[in-house]
């Protein structure tokens, strides 16, 4: 890795496996991971889904923002799993095209994280219609996640360790 990269982030939709690859990619660079959840949750003393029913998605979104930030700015070099909202702001955004950031969007067919994301304990935004929830997402975020992300890399069909693999080739020469 080169040193011009102290941050990779991992973007996309909830069930898309931003923190499995995380986990992986982490194992195999040796860099620590970051999960933003994890991070709120830790900060927070609650779990996500807490936060959404008491507090509401604003309040998550400024955590979300909040962690996202701290993980930035430390030194680097660190695999980040962000949040599949973090990019729904301008200022995430932007943190997001930083120099020494290279942003790798993680990418699924709505039906692909939807039989994933109903299995998480913590999907606020999937209790009633899972399935037209992440196809809504999927279409509101598609152009914020391409605004940021360096890299594409397709989840469909693929093994954890298949796209390990994708992730690590398109960050080769970051």
């Amino acid at each position: 890795m080169s040193p011009d990269c102290e941050h990779v982030v991992l973007v996309g939709l909830m069930g898309v496996g931003k923190s499995t690859v995380g986990a992986r990619l982490s194992e195999v660079l040796g860099w620590p991971l970051v999960d933003s959840d994890e991070q709120v949750e830790a900060a927070t003393g609650r779990t996500v889904r807490e936060i959404f029913e008491r507090d509401g998605e604003a309040a998550f979104r400024a955590f979300e923002a909040r962690a996202l930030a701290e993980a930035l700015d430390a030194p680097g070099p660190s695999i980040i799993a962000a949040a599949g909202g973090v990019v729904l702001t301008e200022e995430n955004r932007r943190r997001l095209k930083a120099p020494k950031v290279e942003v790798v969007w993680l990418e699924a067919d709505p039906a692909t994280v939807t039989v994933r994301a109903v299995e998480g304990v913590h999907r606020p935004l999937l209790a009633d219609d899972p399935a037209g929830v992440l196809a809504r997402m999927a279409v509101e975020r598609e152009p914020l996640y391409r605004e940021v992300a360096d890299h594409v890399v397709d989840v469909d069909g693929r093994s954890v360790e298949e796209v390990t693999d994708s992730v690590l080739e398109v960050i080769g020469a970051c």
